[in-house]
C-alpha cells in the first residue's frame, strides 16, 4: 500500500473518531482508540514508539516516543487542545 493511501486511511481514522468522542479527552484516550481501530482494520500499528536521536556519532535511546506508527511508515503524533503551537509541528519534524 502506497503511503499516501495508508495516510489518508489514518486520516480518515482519526477524522471519524472525532465526530464520534468529540474534543476534551485525553491523548491518550484516542492513541488507544485509533491504535485499536487501524489494528482491526489490518495495519502494523507501534503505540509509544521510542525514537531515537542521533548526536555527535552517538546514539541515545532516550530521544522522544512517537504516539502511533503505522507500517513503519507513517508517523501519528496526538494532540488534544485548544489550538496548536508552532513547537507542536518543530515536534513532529524533529
Amino acid at each position: 500500500m502506497e503511503i499516501e493511501e495508508i495516510a489518508r486511511l489514518v486520516v480518515d481514522c482519526g477524522f471519524n473518531i472525532h465526530k464520534q468522542l468529540g474534543p476534551g479527552l485525553l491523548e491518550t484516550v484516542y492513541e488507544a482508540v485509533m491504535a485499536k481501530l487501524l489494528a482491526d482494520s489490518g495495519f502494523r500499528v507501534e503505540r509509544q514508539k521510542q525514537v531515537p536521536i542521533v548526536f555527535g556519532g552517538l546514539q541515545f535511546e532516550e530521544g522522544f516516543r512517537a504516539d502511533l506508527l503505522i507500517e513503519g511508515r507513517v508517523l501519528v503524533e496526538i494532540k488534544s487542545l485548544e489550538n496548536l503551537a508552532p513547537v507542536h509541528g518543530k515536534q513532529v519534524l524533529t
